[in-house]
């Protein structure tokens, strides 16, 4: 399966189950949680679900409403060592696993959010 093929193989909705997932995770993570806002988690699932959605072939809402993702800078505020890009990983394979996810979905989004989490180490 092409990575380009993953959101009309698992839609809206199997992006939703994900990030819902992961972020349920993140507000009670004492590594992760302190780094959100408190009253921002609804926000920080839209724009993960947008950005993931757009990144493996769907709707282009994210750039329409942020622009370029600009992933490193948006990020650039938080303290990510390698701690933190190792926690994030074990949420999002846990919130995988939740969330019920092709196998060959998860083949291609593991090593995406792997890669993507090690460009973000700033510390």
């Amino acid at each position: 399966m092409d990575e380009m093929q993953t959101y009309s193989t698992i839609g809206e909705a199997g992006f939703t189950r994900l990030v819902h997932a992961f972020y349920a995770r993140v507000k009670v993570d004492d590594l992760l949680g302190p780094m959100y806002p408190a009253n921002d988690f609804e926000n920080a699932e839209r724009r993960l679900r947008a950005f993931l959605i757009q990144r493996f072939g769907g709707p282009t809402t994210y750039s329409d409403e942020r622009g370029h993702p600009r992933l490193r800078m948006r990020h650039a505020p938080f303290a990510v060592d390698i701690h933190a890009r190792n926690r994030w990983i074990k949420l999002m394979t846990e919130a995988m696993a939740e969330a019920d996810l092709p196998e060959e979905v998860r083949t291609i989004l593991k090593p995406y959010f792997e890669n993507t989490a090690t460009f973000m180490l700033n510390r």
